[in-house]
């Protein structure tokens, strides 16, 4: 099981528990609502905090895949070009 599957995994079984435990408590369905309505947004930040911060990884790495893509076909360009001059041969 992968780490992302596991994180939601505890994520889902944690938020069912509070949700849960808020719903049996001895408390005014008022008190209760509110409870479970910060609760969630907790969550929801905490996910959304998350996400943002995976986002940002993987568009690093993807803008450095990107630069070195780009060095590999200028340097393979260039060497093409110095084959061509050095063979004489015509390459399209």
């Amino acid at each position: 099981m992968n780490s992302g599957k596991a994180f939601l995994g505890i994520l889902v079984g944690t938020t069912a528990g509070a949700l849960l435990g808020m719903l049996f408590a001895p408390q005014k369905g008022a008190d209760a609502r509110k409870k479970i309505a910060k609760t969630g947004k907790e969550y929801a930040d905490t996910i959304t905090s998350r996400l943002d911060k995976t986002l940002d990884g993987i568009t690093k790495k993807f803008n450095k895949v990107k630069v070195d893509f780009s060095e590999i076909a200028q340097h393979s360009r260039a060497k093409a070009e110095k084959l061509k001059k050095e063979s004489g041969v015509e390459i399209s």
